[in-house]
């Protein structure tokens, strides 16, 4: 009974891993976190690609290529204001929810190993 429960387990988190492959390779990158940091600093309204090169340092291609990424993986948005172009972080929270369920089972699943692995350490 108790190793179906594991493989069910281990079916979810397959599954999620797939939903969650975008957003997790999005995050995974240094560059791109830092641009994250930028985004969150920023007011509700966004932020333009210059404030972005200007915080992160990096060239305009640089960030449009890795703010492209981020679009792509749902957790960015954009606004446009004329001609200009206005990126935030998605109020959608649909993606970090997938995020924090897989992140949550995964915990659950190496819960049930923490009594075997004290036992090794304690003998």
């Amino acid at each position: 009974m108790k190793e179906c429960k594991f493989q069910k387990s281990l079916n979810i988190i397959t599954r999620e891993f797939k939903e969650c492959k975008k957003v997790l390779l999005a995050i995974g990158d240094d560059t791109r976190q830092a641009i994250i940091i930028a985004l969150l600093e920023s007011d509700c309204n966004g932020i333009r690609v210059g404030e972005i090169t200007k915080k992160t340092h990096l060239s305009r291609p640089a960030v449009s290529h890795h703010l492209k990424i981020l679009k792509e993986s749902g957790i960015i948005n954009m606004r446009r204001e004329g001609t200009k172009n206005y990126y935030y972080m998605d109020a959608n929270k649909r993606q970090w929810e997938k995020v924090s369920s897989l992140v949550n089972h995964i915990y659950d699943v190496v819960k049930e190993f923490e009594p075997i692995d004290k036992r090794q350490v304690d003998e």
